[in-house]
């Protein structure tokens, strides 16, 4: 049986699969992920990290956010494609980057968040709400 979402890094040393709903979608728009992904933000979706199977091995880089909270951004150390996001303020949960799932369309983002650290030139999508800081609280 195929799993509804699937994802790979550029080499595709570390791949991923997953047969649930993500419990969240959206886009980041904040300035780490500005700077992490050099563009004008991440979109990601959030699931248990226990509905996610994932074959070879990422390599995390640990940052503080303006929250005081751990933000680890896992890649892969062949290629640098960066993939999963983990975060001390959601145990348990694991962030995938939408740019790597092998049919981006699955991607539905419900919402635009840190949209007060949007870049100027960005253009977001009139019809998502938007959400000033974090996307929960």
């Amino acid at each position: 049986m195929n799993s509804k979402y699937t994802g790979q890094c550029l080499c595709g040393a570390i791949h991923y699969s997953i047969d649930v709903e993500p419990l969240f979608s959206g886009n980041c728009h904040c300035k780490d992920c500005q700077r992490a992904s050099g563009s004008a933000f991440i979109p990601a979706m959030l699931f248990h990290e226990k509905d996610v199977v994932v074959s070879g091995e990422a390599r995390y880089f640990k940052s503080t956010a303006d929250s005081g909270n751990v933000h680890k951004r896992g890649f892969c150390p062949n290629c640098g494609s960066q993939l999963f996001a983990k975060f001390s303020s959601l145990p348990g949960m694991l962030g995938i980057k939408a740019g790597t799932l092998n049919e981006a369309s699955l991607y539905v983002p419900k919402l635009d968040f840190y949209v007060a650290s949007a870049a100027t030139w960005d253009f977001m999508d009139p019809q998502l709400p938007k959400k000033q800081g974090a996307a929960q609280g």
